[in-house]
This record gives C-alpha cells, structure tokens and sequence, in this order.
C-alpha cells in the first residue's frame, strides 16, 4: 500500500488520540470498542479530572418482551384484568435488572476500589452511578478518556475509544458512561464560567426557529360571512368551525359551568416553543363560550425553566388553539399546560438538539431520567437539552416533578426518520409505561398526507418530507410510530356540506404546503396485535396502488417499493381539524391542523373519564385496544386521501384506513362503551 504525504500527516493525526497500548488483564474483554478513533474527541483528559461514571445494567429481557401483554391485560375489553392499572412502583420493579445483575455490578466495583458509600442505585434500578478521577476509571475500565477540546457554554463531549470489564460482569452491563457514548461535562476553571447571553422571548440569537415543529396551525383569514351568522348557529360549518358545530358534529353538549367536577381529572396539554395569551382566551371565550369566565386558564407545569402566558402579540397559534379547543368541550374541567424547556433550547439550541419529549418524560416519570434501554441511560446529551443551561435555566433536570393527568394531548412531532431507532424504542417503552398506569396519550398525526413535517431535510416541492434516493418513499412521523399511543388524524366539513353529514378526510391547498391528514406505515415498529385485523382487512379489501417493502428497509427495496408493508399503522382515529374559529395576537383567524384533531379527541375523552370516576370507576389509560374492537362507537370517513411524495396517497374506506384511521368520535356511543367497561 503506498502512502503519500498527506496521507501519513492524517494518519498521524487519527492515531494521536489512542495513545499507548493497553495492558488489559486476561480475564476481562471488550465491551464496546470504535472502529477508528473518534476524529474529535482526541484530547488527553488530566487525570485528577472528576468524571460522572454510569453503569448501564443489563435491561430486563424478560419484562420487554411481557410489556406488551402486560399493557394489554389492562387495556383489552375482554380481559379479566381489565381497567387494574399499576403504580409507578409496580412499574419500576417490574422492568428493574434482576438482582444477580445488581449485585455482581456492585461486588465487582467494591473489589476495584470503589467504596460502597461511593455508589448509588438509581431510583429505577437501572444503574449504579459513582463520581471518579480520570486515573481511577481508566484503571477500572483499562481504558483511557480523551475530549473535543471545545470549552464553551454547552461543556465539552468526554468520551473513549474502548473500554474493558471482566467476563463475569460484561453479560450484566449494558453500556458505561463516559463511553462510546460521550458525556457533556464543564471542564473550564470556574473563572471562565458565565452566560453567554440572554435570549427573548420566541427563539435563540441566531436561530431560525424551533426543532420541535407543531403538527402546524394553518391560519387563514376569517370568511365575510353573512351579518346573521353568530357562535351558535350550524349554518356556516363548511366555512367556520366554532364549539357549537363540534358540539353537532360529534353529539354532545356542552357541559353544566356549575357541574362538579373531580379534583384530579384536569386534562394534560403539551407545548414547547410556543406560548398562549390569555387576551386571546378571553375573546375567544367571549365570542364563542360565554358559559366560560374570561381569566378562566391552565395550569402551568413548568418544566425545565419554561414558563407562560405571553403577551398577544408574543403568542403561538399552537396554543392559543388549544385551550380555544379544549376548554370549550371540559369546562368547568381544568386543564394542566405542560410547558417545556427554557427558550435556548426550545428555540433550537445550538442546533443540534433535535431530540423531542424526553425532557417531558422526564418531569412525569422520574424513572425516565436515568432509564436504560436499548444501549442508552437517560437523556441523550447529543439530542436533548442539556441541564444546568448556562443560556438559560439553570437549575438541575427536572425528574418526577409533576404526575402524569389521565389525558394527555401532544400536537407536535419530527420525522420518525430523524431520530435514531434506540432513541424512539426507549421512549416508546415510556409511553407504554404510562398507559400501565392508566394514562391516554393522543399525539396530532401529522399534516402532510403520506409525507413528513414540510422545510426539513427532505424533499422538496410536492416531495417535500418524502424518503429514499428519489424523495418518492413515505415518511411516517415520531412519535406516532409508537404503537402504545392513540394517534389522531383530520377531517373537514367540505363546502357545501353539513354537519349533519359525513365528514371527509382534510385536504386544503390554501397556505404554504397542502394540508391533508398525516398518515401511513411506521419503519421501525410492526404492526401490533391489537391492530393486525383492522390492516389486514384494509389491504385485503382496499390494496393500494404502490409497490411496498418490508420491516423498514426501504433502501433495499428491489422492487421499487414506497411503502412499509408490515409497519404500524398510523392514525388511529380522526377529528375535525380545518377552518377553526381562532383567536391569536388579538386577531380572528381561521387555524387548523391535525394540531386541532387531537385536543378535540382528548377532551372527549377526558370528559369520559370524569364520567367513570363519578362512577366509582378508573381512568381509560391506553384506549385503542378497545376501539379496534368496537369501531362501531366512531364515525367512519368513507372520502378523501392524504397526497404527498407525488401520490395521492392512501384512501379513507370502509373500516380503518391511514388517513382516518377508524373514524371521529360519537361521544354517546363511545360514553355508553366506556361506561361499561369495569
């Protein structure tokens, strides 16, 4: 092999950060090992430096692959254990390591050196933590650490390019920290420690806007409708969506203002990046629901420094529209705001963090802080916010702060395809985690049909949000791929139609991208039990006009395939969610997205479970094993598709479809149903 100069100057460099060999005695092994050096991460840590070690113990095998049954023992309506939600602690020991793990991890730490006063136990068993020298854990991992030599506000990534443990310990360790995978740490004098800078309100300096991107309100100006119309009449309904023709739309009233109502049954709404004004709730209450006292608001949930309302002008549409949604069919319900993230990273950060929810988890689920699956330990310091935020907030990262409300609403997401696969699975088993415990969780589908979110990475055009090496394969969203939570996609009054009759899947061309109702197949999750007849009856009754591929692997399809044939599928109910009456920075405005279906299906269901607690009954928890056996308490969409990535995409039929899944609430038949259920 001949090498050039160059090539000698850059391989010189690359084997400047292994340093020595390493002695490494005969009974330990390899755990995890780079393939080349880190082309960063290459300089020499001091060893008196003080690093934050981890140990990661092997995830319980037996309990991911009984989680499934277990969710559905308490969430399928011919179970005998029906309705029987566990506790947070039933939760937690149930996916600890086994104690073997635990103990040989322990004894071999101890026999290394490492007091036991030294070590804890992580409130979810899922880790032992101790603080240690650089030279104490290069001689307990027989391993050397380097770092990127970057010192600024957001830390220095610390990592390795190899680590070693005994073989008797290596099959209970799932990963340690600082590895393979870095570690954020501050490794500046504390002379040099400062903020670089406050940030106002609505993004970072320098930034273009947030990485977690709402499933999007559309707004459009209201119509000039005629001088007679007002907020109670059903006239205008293909034109304006006020409470009233939901109200008609879905079969429910409003609720008594003076009924009462349980004390631990507000509904949860997430927001992030974008903040609501009670000047727009007044006028919208005003306008449309006088029953409501203007000042009526949410309750904040501050998570991680985020904080809320705003003045008008400083507001989101996201949540404005909202609470307008939400408070109209729940009242005299309370509503619980789980605003998240300081502005520094809500806004974007520096750029990198694209993750998204894992620090909402974290403030419902202390467990989540330092939960191990899937090779990861916590929050991901490459993807997530990273606290004590020196450009923001300051304070430690907030774990189990608040308790998770019955319902929770989420009208936000990413690609499924932006996210690695660990990151999603691990936060998949959360959600199935809150559903054990009897909480329903409904995420916004999506609003670009068979696409993903619009001004990402991919595509372009009519292909925007598309995959593959010619932008035409389907881009499902995260999280929705998640087979643990109820995804919700959308529907229209069309012109000239009533409320009195059936709703078509959305599509609007007005704006900047065509809105149609997010839907299709995930890439990384099959199909579950739950829903295998519900998919197989769609393709057997209504095959689509595209070739597929199977298990994600749309790279290798040989046959031109756009699809993933043996994915989860995605959504699973629908509302309405185009031409929304709206107040935002004071003004009228027409708003929409599957970001309006999914508080409007949560707040029916909200509403449901305040009927069962007055009862003597419990919360739902995860609800689609009991709508994909009793379809018949929703409202088929039998019209329209979800275009994108130069298709018309997926047609709305007979039974369930990924444009509508099974169809929009009928909140007697499903009132009754519930009711039912022990």
């Amino acid at each position: 092999m001949h090498l050039n100069a160059v090539s000698i100057v850059h391989l010189a460099v690359a084997l400047a950060g292994t340093a020595v060999a390493l002695t490494v005695p005969h009974n330990h092994v390899v755990h995890e090992r780079r393939h080349l050096p880190h082309p960063h991460i290459n300089k020499r840590m001091e060893s008196t430096a003080v690093l934050p070690v981890r140990v990661g113990l092997k995830q319980n095998a037996a309990a991911l692959e009984a989680a499934e049954e277990w969710l559905m023992d308490v969430s399928h309506p011919s179970s005998p254990k029906y309705g029987q939600h566990w506790t947070q602690e039933e939760v937690i020991a149930a996916f600890s390591p086994p104690e073997e793990t635990v103990e040989t991890v322990a004894s071999w730490l101890m026999q290394s050196g490492i007091a036991r006063e030294r070590i804890t136990h992580s409130g979810n068993k899922a880790w032992l933590a101790f603080d240690a020298t650089v030279e104490e854990a290069e001689r307990l991992l027989h391993t050397e650490y380097f770092h990127d030599g970057i010192e600024d506000d957001r830390g220095s990534m610390v990592g390795c390019n190899e680590y070693h443990l005994p073989k008797h310990v290596q099959e209970h360790v799932d990963y340690v920290t600082p590895g393979l995978k870095g570690t954020m740490l501050d490794l500046r004098s504390p002379v040099v420690r400062k903020r670089s800078g406050a940030y106002g309100r609505g993004g970072a300096k320098g930034k273009g806007g947030s990485r977690r991107r709402p499933a999007s309100s559309r707004r459009k100006p209201m119509p000039d409708l005629s001088a007679s119309a007002n907020s109670s009449e059903l006239a205008n309904c293909d034109e304006v969506i006020t409470p009233a023709c939901i109200r008609a739309l879905y079969n429910f009233t409003a609720p008594s203002a003076d009924a009462t109502v349980s004390s631990n049954n507000s509904l949860g709404i997430f927001e992030e990046d974008d903040f609501y004004a009670q000047e727009d709730l007044d006028l919208f209450f005003s306008t449309y629901a006088t029953n409501i006292p203007n000042g009526t608001h949410p309750t904040l949930d501050s998570i991680d420094g985020a904080d809320a309302p705003v003045a008008a002008e400083d507001a989101g549409g996201e949540s404005d529209l909202d609470f307008e949604l939400a408070y109209p069919i729940i009242y005299p319900q309370t509503i619980d705001l789980y605003q998240t993230d300081d502005l520094y990273y809500a806004s974007g950060g520096n750029g990198s963090q694209v993750g998204i929810f894992n620090t909402f988890l974290d403030a419902l689920d202390g467990s989540y802080c330092t939960y191990s699956a899937y090779g990861e330990t916590g929050d991901d310091p490459t993807l997530d916010p990273v606290y004590p935020d020196p450009n923001g907030y300051e304070g430690q990262l907030e774990c189990g702060v608040y308790t998770s409300t019955n319902v929770i609403s989420v009208s936000y997401g990413v690609y499924e395809n932006d996210l690695p696969y660990y990151y999603q699975r691990r936060q998949c088993n959360e959600y199935l985690k809150l559903g054990l415990q009897g909480t329903s969780i409904f995420f916004a589908s999506g609003d670009t049909g068979v696409g993903g979110y619009p001004y990402g990475t991919y595509g372009y055009g009519e292909y925007y949000g598309c995959l593959g090496p010619d932008d035409n394969v389907f881009a499902p969203t995260q999280p929705n791929s998640c087979p643990w939570l109820t995804n919700v996609g959308g529907t229209k009054v069309y012109p000239g139609k009533t409320v009195w009759e059936p709703e078509s899947a959305v599509y609007d061309n007005e704006g900047d991208f065509n809105f149609s109702s997010g839907g299709g197949f995930s890439n990384i999750f099959p199909i579950p039990s739950y829903q295998k007849e519900a998919v197989a009856t769609f393709f057997e009754d209504h095959e689509p006009p595209y070739p597929y591929y199977y298990d994600g692997n749309y790279l290798n399809a040989t046959n031109g395939g756009i699809y993933n044939r043996n994915g989860r599928g995605i959504p699973d109910v629908a509302a309405n969610g185009d031409n929304i009456a709206s107040y935002s920075d004071a003004e009228y405005y027409l708003s929409g997205g599957t970001s309006a279906s999914s508080p409007i299906f949560a707040s029916l269901i909200n509403r449901i479970v305040e009927e069962r607690i007055a009862a003597g009954k419990g919360p739902l928890g995860f609800i689609n094993p009991v709508l994909y056996k009793h379809p018949e308490v929703l409202n088929d969409i039998t019209n329209g598709t979800n275009p994108g990535c130069g298709t018309e995409g997926f047609s709305a039929v007979e039974g369930w479809d990924p444009v509508t899944g099974l169809g929009t609430p009928n909140y007697p038949k499903l009132l009754d149903l519930f009711l039912s259920l022990p």
